[in-house]
């Protein structure tokens, strides 16, 4: 068979890969996708789109709890887990063979296999571990992703000690669990869970929930979190699990030792690159902390030769994979108009309330030295929030005080992860407090919240 040719391969076809594809296409170059499972990778297959499809349903659920605040009257409201499970994979099925078509229209060549470097510009792509085919590529993109990561010695069985795979998937709902973990991952699925009657715990090692979040609005999702059931033990570590019945988790804190059993744990502490096997070593590609290495333009120590999404690194995030295979291709192309900002990176969590934010928390601000002002602005006084029942949460921006540039701002409340855009947008432009207090806000919105908080950073809020 003769050897396979392309402008650019790519290893992985993920949100960073499926993305880097096309945006490749879309300048003529010619491309080969290497995929050995479903398009779309664990985002759209295991990740961020069944999860939300998930906690839609608990957000529903919970809502038609109240409805009585709405003068809506219910009698047996009830629910069907599977069903609830089923709904979030009928979902991913299809927005997967939605990247297929999108394949398809774009003439991108998907190539079935585990890909493996050959050197610098050669792949071998192999089926079940035999018949490699070699495929030479002036360009290679890897978008291998990353798999959960485990504590030392304790395994993820799928079966008692599970990973936020076998989470959105199970067949019987836990009448228990024990999630070790309290950042995003963590957070969402005990929100998930909770809603609809499991007993949860969640197990943080460090002082607080959602570590890489400002302080001051995590205390507004812990006091929610903890008031719906959620049992929450920060700076707690986990010094041994073992399964039986139960799983059981001896945990320590300042307070001394103690044991937790439940149903069933969940292993939440974070992702690792998917490194291994890709012959790395072959191109004298350079890693870092278990990640590949990379410039603002994606580009490995190594030309021709780059790496986006999880497996380069955090934030492990898929609108992060996305926008790297944007930059990748743009400058394979010769086309990059700029790098990667990763000063302006939006993190979203999709609990409720929902949690959001750009820039610099408060406390990374003043570490670093600037003078602030700081804005805040509650739901509660947002007719719009009102009117949907949804006052919990508040805005919180960081402006430089001479000059009022944005340095961070961290959003809680409903549709947080919305409303965040407005301020990612804001920090490109370089806005100050004065933009946005000054530009038009629809009313009744909740962006107002916005609006309203950078003017009291400056003293001249309205509805405060």
């Amino acid at each position: 068979m003769a050897e396979r040719q392309y402008d650019v391969a790519i290893i992985g076809g993920g949100p960073g890969g499926y993305v880097a594809a096309i945006r490749a296409a879309q300048h003529g170059l010619k491309v080969g996708l290497v995929e050995r499972d479903k398009l779309g990778g664990v985002c759209l297959n295991w990740g961020c789109i069944p999860t939300k499809a998930l906690l839609r349903s608990a957000e529903l659920y919970s809502i038609f709890k109240r409805s009585a605040e709405f003068g809506i009257t219910h009698t047996g409201l009830g629910f069907d887990f599977s069903k609830i499970i089923a709904r979030s994979r009928g979902i991913s099925e299809r927005i997967s063979k939605g990247v297929e078509y999108l394949m398809k229209k774009n003439k991108i060549d998907i190539i079935r296999g585990t890909a493996k470097l050959a050197g610098k510009n050669f792949l071998e792509v192999s089926t079940d571990g035999k018949d490699a085919e070699t495929i030479k590529a002036s360009n290679i993109i890897i978008a291998t992703g990353g798999r959960p990561r485990t504590i030392s010695g304790v395994v993820i069985d799928r079966k008692k000690i599970i990973s936020s795979t076998e989470a959105m998937a199970l067949t019987e709902q836990p009448k228990s669990m024990l999630i070790l973990g309290g950042g995003a991952i963590g957070i969402e699925f005990a929100y998930f869970y909770n809603t609809f009657g499991t007993k949860v715990t969640v197990i943080e090692m460090m002082p607080n929930i959602l570590p890489l979040e400002d302080k001051e609005q995590v205390k507004i999702v812990e006091t929610s979190l903890k008031k719906s059931g959620i049992e929450i033990l920060t700076g707690t570590k986990v010094e041994r699990v073992t399964v039986g019945d139960e799983v059981t988790v001896a945990v320590s804190d300042a307070n001394g030792k103690k044991e937790l059993k439940a149903a069933v744990a969940l292993m939440a502490i974070g992702v690792q690159a998917n490194i291994e096997n890709l012959g790395l070593e072959n191109a004298g590609i350079k890693l870092e902390n278990g990640f590949i290495q990379t410039n603002e333009f994606c580009k490995t120590n190594v030309d021709a030769l780059y790496a986006i999404g999880d497996v380069a690194g955090p934030p492990l995030l898929a609108h992060v994979a996305s926008h790297e295979g944007i930059v990748a291709a743009d400058h394979i192309a010769g086309k990059a108009a700029h790098g990667i900002d990763r000063t302006n990176i939006p993190s979203c969590i999709y609990c409720q309330p929902q949690v959001a934010s750009v820039g610099l928390t408060e406390e990374a601000a003043l570490a670093k030295g600037y003078k602030i002002k700081v804005g805040r602005f509650p739901f509660r006084p947002l007719g719009k929030a009102m009117a949907l029942g949804e006052s919990e949460g508040a805005v919180k921006l960081i402006f430089e005080e001479k000059y009022g540039e944005l340095l961070g701002a961290h959003i809680v409340g409903s549709e947080a992860t919305e409303m965040i855009a407005e301020l990612v947008t804001a920090r490109a432009l370089e806005t100050t407090w004065y933009e946005l207090h000054s530009t038009m806000h629809a009313h009744p919105t909740l962006s107002e919240a916005i609006m309203e908080a950078a003017g009291e950073a400056y003293g001249v809020a309205l509805h405060i």
